[in-house]
């Protein structure tokens, strides 16, 4: 059963008020102004005239979370920057959806081993809808994944999203793995100590 479900019929479509709403809503996704890092700028470039991201409906950027129902997390996101990305989206009305854009936000990325100060992909921070990755993504894999999630709104039943989470921050079994030489607090000490020493001009 598609969108529509009547004829063309004396100028009558008919068709169900969900569907109509899922409709409305995957048409005019309003995304938040809110770029984080390197990815921001291709997200940028989607918004601009020779990607347009205003041909999906999706070209509103809202500077207030209020407004938004969209959150692009382009770029980095560091531990002091995460209890920001939270608050942000809780000030987001409901149903929202989030884009992780880029591999540091998927999962760390390049600083997933050594980078002590970013976190180990955004979804320990907020529930992420669809992944886009790369580094940086280029704008069509962006728009890519914007059709990703018009297919998810236009599957939504009952007015939501259809799959209410229980615990909004999604858990993960234990830890983040680390490397086998910053296992304990002597070895983390060890090799700090060894980077300094390696890291230290020589004379001349």
């Amino acid at each position: 059963m598609g969108l529509l479900e009547g004829a063309f019929e004396e100028g009558v479509i008919t068709t169900s008020l969900e569907q109509a709403i899922n409709w409305a809503r995957e048409s005019s996704m309003w995304p938040m102004t809110f770029g984080l890092a390197c990815c921001a700028i291709e997200m940028m470039a989607t918004g601009a005239s020779r990607f347009d991201i205003d041909r999906f409906g999706a070209g509103a950027f809202r500077a207030t979370p209020r407004q938004a129902d969209l959150m692009i997390v382009a770029g980095t996101v560091n531990y002091k920057m995460a209890s920001r990305v939270r608050r942000l989206y809780n000030q987001m009305p409901d149903p929202k959806f989030v884009i992780a854009m880029g591999a540091c936000t998927c999962g760390g990325g390049p600083y997933y081993k050594y980078g002590y100060n970013v976190v180990k992909g955004v979804d320990l921070v907020v529930p992420v809808d669809v992944y886009v990755p790369g580094c940086p993504p280029r704008p069509e894999a962006l728009l890519e994944g914007l059709m990703r999630i018009q297919d998810k709104v236009r599957a939504m039943r009952h007015l939501t999203k259809g799959q209410p989470l229980d615990n909004l921050v999604p858990a993960r079994t234990g830890r983040v793995k680390l490397p086998p030489e910053l296992e304990t607090l002597e070895k983390a000490n060890e090799f700090v100590k060894r980077n300094k020493e390696a890291a230290a001009p020589g004379k001349a």
